[in-house]
């Protein structure tokens, strides 16, 4: 399989997950949001361990690597849960989701390879177009400024630096996630105990933070790594706006509510533009190949 072939499948199955925490996190959505993402992270942590084929020492990174992770994992989560906590959720959302976007527009920063062309930008700006009508409903939404907005546009900056600059440092094994995400859940939890109130957990909670971290906080994070590594980061960045569009349906499924022409629409944007963005140019303009043999 061509290796960005094989990163699009990466990144879809990554999305794939991601669009399963909306519904899981409705379902948890009575829990603290720091002991939510705290347990998960650390329950995401041990796929690390099939992953390497249990060679442990394959998660071992040097600290500038292990804080680049957090940086990542814990500084995204921390931002947003902080934004949505100040500022309306739909927008913070919307704000949020501006992280594909500036992959595609700040990738040629961090790849010497990359560059910026107007058909991305374009595709880029349908994609964005598609995930804020998803979110919004087709809804006009208020626009008076919230300080909340600016931690989720820094939560945006931070997932968006985080994948591109994880091309740049030293080579790491996909592993090394574990250890960012075992960190980055112990943080969590700190925060949870300062910062919020303790609950019990029932059985229903733990087998739902289970999936949260097995899946979209745990697997998701690897397949992400190791389609950054194999793949053109514009391209997948476009494919990223498909998670709001995923989330949206699966809620609705859940809901057991049928799909509107608004999310029809979103997601012809959000396809279209992703269609519109794919790497056309030779395998050279891909991310560092010396990441292909890296798992």
């Amino acid at each position: 399989m061509k290796t960005s072939v094989r990163a699009t499948w990466l990144a879809l199955g990554a999305i794939a997950l991601w669009a399963t925490l909306a519904p899981v996190g409705v379902r948890l959505s009575h829990l603290p949001p720091f002991l939510t993402a705290g347990c998960a992270l650390l329950i995401g942590s041990l796929v690390a361990l099939p992953w390497s084929g249990f060679k442990w020492r394959l998660a071992i990174v040097p600290t500038s690597s292990l804080l680049l992770g957090v940086y990542g994992l814990f500084g995204y989560h921390f931002l947003l849960f902080v934004a949505f906590r100040t500022a309306p959720a739909i927008q913070a959302n919307l704000v949020n989701y501006l992280w594909p976007l500036l992959i595609v527009v700040l990738a040629p920063l961090f790849n010497k390879h990359t560059q910026l062309k107007l058909r991305q930008v374009i595709a880029a700006l349908a994609g964005f177009a598609g995930a804020a009508l998803v979110m919004t409903g087709g809804k006009a939404i208020s626009a008076d400024f919230d300080v909340g907005y600016l931690a989720a546009l820094a939560s945006a900056f931070i997932w968006a630096t985080y994948s591109l600059m994880t091309q740049r440092v030293k080579a790491f094994h996909t592993a090394a996630i574990g250890t960012f995400g075992l960190v980055s859940g112990l943080l969590s939890l700190v925060c949870h105990a300062a910062l919020e109130t303790p609950v019990t957990l029932s059985t229903q909670d733990a087998g739902l933070l289970v999936w949260m971290g097995l899946g979209p906080l745990g697997l998701a994070f690897y397949l992400w790594d190791a389609a950054l590594k194999n793949g053109n980061a514009q391209h997948i960045g476009l494919l990223s706006f498909i998670t709001p569009l995923g989330s949206t349906v699966l809620l609705l499924i859940d809901r057991q509510e049928a799909l509107t022409p608004v999310v029809a629409l979103a997601g012809l944007l959000i396809v279209g533009g992703a269609w519109l963005g794919r790497n056309t140019g030779p395998q050279e303009a891909a991310n560092d190949p010396k990441f292909e043999s890296l798992g």
